[in-house]
């Protein structure tokens, strides 16, 4: 349970959990250094390369392990790609949860959501969704319980109130704001940033407007 989000007469903001389908069984231990290790280096090599370059030899490579240990704690490269997954898409919400926590803001919505390595890791599962079928299933359940969770303290913000009076409703903003950083992150990686920098000028200047 979150604390509220107004400083007085808030509603409570429920806590809101990922529910992720089974795990495939493991072969090694779940709370091995090695497999840490290997999930560490298989996320950078996602981050800085693409989900193409996340092949059994890289990623033990970039961990200084053998390759034959990729497939003794992984029984195959989904179940790789998925753990790697879970483990941020976890993490993300419980950030998201105390930032929230501390600041119910658009500000804090935007900051949280404009988070470059946040946008490119999106993408790229994104993309290897697309020839993945239980990463697409995975990523879409995460999207749906994650927007879930933003909208419901978005719809809490006292900011809120004013944008819904021009006709906008939260999940209009929601999509806006993340929209937007999707896009860019998107354009980084083919190195465009044309407008970037305005665009994000104008966001912050129109949070700062609504929430002085």
């Amino acid at each position: 349970m979150l604390s509220t989000c107004l400083a007085s007469g808030a509603t409570t903001w429920q806590r809101i959990g990922v529910t992720t389908a089974p795990s495939p069984r493991r072969i090694g231990a779940e709370d091995s250094k090695t497999r840490a290790q290997l999930l560490d280096a298989a996320e950078l090599l996602l981050l800085e390369e693409g989900y193409a370059a996340v092949t059994s030899r890289k990623v033990a490579a970039r961990a200084g392990l053998k390759p034959q240990l990729v497939h003794y704690y992984f029984r195959a490269m989904d179940d790789l790609f998925l753990e790697v997954f879970r483990r941020r898409a976890d993490e993300n919400l419980a950030r998201f949860e105390r930032e929230v926590a501390a600041d119910c803001s658009l500000a804090t919505l935007w900051r949280f959501s404009a988070d470059p390595r946040g946008a490119t890791f999106t993408i790229e599962f994104a993309a290897l969704a697309n020839h993945r079928k239980a990463i697409r299933a995975e990523l879409a359940r995460y999207a749906e319980q994650f927007r879930a969770a933003q909208l419901q303290a978005l719809s809490s913000m006292p900011a809120m109130a004013r944008i819904t009076e021009l006709g906008m409703p939260p999940s209009a903003v929601l999509l806006l704001l993340t929209g937007v950083t999707q896009v860019m992150g998107l354009e980084r990686g083919l190195d465009v940033t044309s407008g970037h920098k305005a665009t994000i000028k104008f966001i912050e200047q129109a949070i700062s407007q609504l929430e002085p």
